[in-house]
């Protein structure tokens, strides 16, 4: 996880000069959504960087579409800058997805959100935590370990995205009892439930796998759980074309209601 670490912060150095710069080239992909010079230079290290330390094990990154095609039973998964559209909209709610998967599960990742100086990562023992101390390359400072909250029912706390919620979106969450609903962008919605700040994170929209799984493997390691809204069944990784289906987040309690 060190080297997870390290790359995501250098990533995210390399975006907020950008992100302060003002400069940040922004283009229309193939399927018209955003990419800018910060994408491109987080991607860069990250890859470098995770291809150097890990040769053997297959990559698969958002801004690499020839690494979609590839498949394996154990891969790295990265979003360089998970957000896109709150970095340009000059938002702080855009983050560093680095992850691992092996058969199908999220079992190591890291988010990092440069904006916000918040920082993510599953420890070796298996327990998620968040860095509280100065986020330095070379060694960990301090850090705290995370868990879900214990919900209640009747008042629940609820995230949803910023960016594209919607009324299905908004349909469906009105069939809890909530306390509180707040609005997130990137995977920081993942990491939220993953320190009890929300108990719900329903997502009826399109999603990739490098858009979750960091942030999936996270809150996994904190006691919670990433279920396909269909049918209420895990979500897994390394599906066809690293689509997701429509999901919902949640820690342990919540009692989900069925679509």
């Amino acid at each position: 996880m060190k080297i997870f670490r390290r790359l995501a912060i250098e990533a995210g150095e390399k975006i907020m000069e950008i992100y302060r710069s003002g400069d940040l080239d922004v283009e229309a992909k193939s399927d018209q959504s955003p990419v800018t010079r910060a994408d491109k230079a987080a991607d860069a290290v990250i890859s470098e960087g995770l291809r150097r330390a890990f040769p053997d094990i297959l990559l698969i990154t958002e801004e690499q579409a020839e690494t979609h095609a590839q498949a394996a039973e154990r891969f790295l998964i990265v979003d360089p800058l998970d957000g896109t559209k709150e970095f340009i909209r000059r938002r702080g709610d855009f983050t560093v997805n680095i992850a691992y998967v092996e058969d199908g599960v999220p079992v190591r990742g890291v988010v990092f959100a440069p904006a916000r100086e918040r920082l993510f990562l599953t420890a070796p023992d298996g327990s998620a935590r968040e860095e509280t101390g100065p986020l330095g390359t070379e060694e960990p400072g301090p850090m705290r370990r995370i868990a879900v909250s214990t919900p209640d029912n009747d008042a629940l706390i609820v995230v949803a995205s910023k960016s594209h919620r919607d009324k299905a979106t908004d349909d469906y969450i009105s069939r809890y009892k909530v306390k509180e609903s707040r609005s997130a962008g990137s995977s920081l919605k993942f990491c939220l439930v993953a320190t009890g700040e929300a108990d719900l994170y329903p997502r009826l929209g399109r999603t990739m796998e490098w858009d979750t799984a960091a942030g999936h493997a996270i809150l996994r390691a904190a006691g919670g759980h990433v279920v396909r809204f269909e049918d209420l069944e895990p979500l897994t990784y390394g599906k066809p074309g690293y689509e997701n289906p429509f999901f919902i987040a949640h820690a342990p309690g919540v009692r989900l209601v069925s679509p």
